[in-house]
């Protein structure tokens, strides 16, 4: 099994070595080195697990986990220094699903890790295929799109609709099809094909790749 993992941490001798342990045991890990950059790579990326340090620069990790716990369940490990029972608690009554502090054994902590992605669900299958439609490639385990290998920035919910088409090229979905991925209205489903052609078409407003079947819905080509 393997997961999709930020890790958060400052001390950047200390980020390579968590991300090392993290890679080794098969996980896709992006690492960031400060507290506003964690928010924006959560919301840009939407990962399987938060590994974040307490004491970062510019936002300190919880008022991080403050402002995620607002929009997202995404699991989140803290790292930190501080071990007295009120730091502990005050993690967990914010959200953290665990607590580990410092100087602490890196397999101990990806066995943890390992642990809460199996609790929560979030792990995935480390054959998870990566989907190819012409110059198109849709990574579901690094969670990353690219075109002509140029990084594509997708919201989560446009990567799950991407990511849902291109796993079957050339068929046509409804909006109802669509919307069991959890989108509101058919509208919604709409402004996210807008939005995804803007970013993968050459010309948005001639789609080659993201075409509509009028009357019944979408196909990806």
């Amino acid at each position: 099994m393997c997961a999709h993992i930020l890790v958060a941490e400052d001390n950047v001798h200390q980020a390579e070595l968590v991300r090392r342990y993290l890679e080794h045991d098969g996980h896709s890990v992006v690492v960031v080195h400060d507290g506003r950059a964690a928010i924006d790579e959560t919301r840009r990326r939407n990962p399987d697990l938060l590994v974040l340090d307490v004491m970062m620069p510019l936002v300190d990790g919880i008022d991080v986990m403050r402002a995620i716990r607002t929009e997202s369940d995404v699991p989140i490990v803290l790292l930190t220094a501080r071990s007295t029972e009120d730091d502990v608690l005050l993690g967990f009554d914010l959200g953290a699903d665990d607590y580990i502090t410092k100087p602490f054994r890196p397999r101990q902590m990806v066995a943890r890790v390992r642990t809460i992605l199996r609790r929560t669900g979030r792990a995935r299958e480390t054959n998870a295929t990566v989907l190819k439609v012409g110059d198109l490639v849709v990574d579901p385990i690094r969670h990353e799109v690219r075109i002509d290998d140029e990084l594509v920035s997708l919201t989560p919910a446009e990567f799950r609709l991407l990511a849902r088409m291109a796993a079957q090229p050339q068929r046509v979905f409804t909006r109802e099809q669509l919307l069991e991925d959890g989108f509101i209205t058919a509208r919604t489903v709409d402004v996210h094909m807008m939005k995804l052609r803007r970013k993968i078409e050459a010309d948005p407003r001639r789609p080659e790749r993201l075409l509509t079947v009028y009357g019944i819905g979408y196909k990806l080509v």
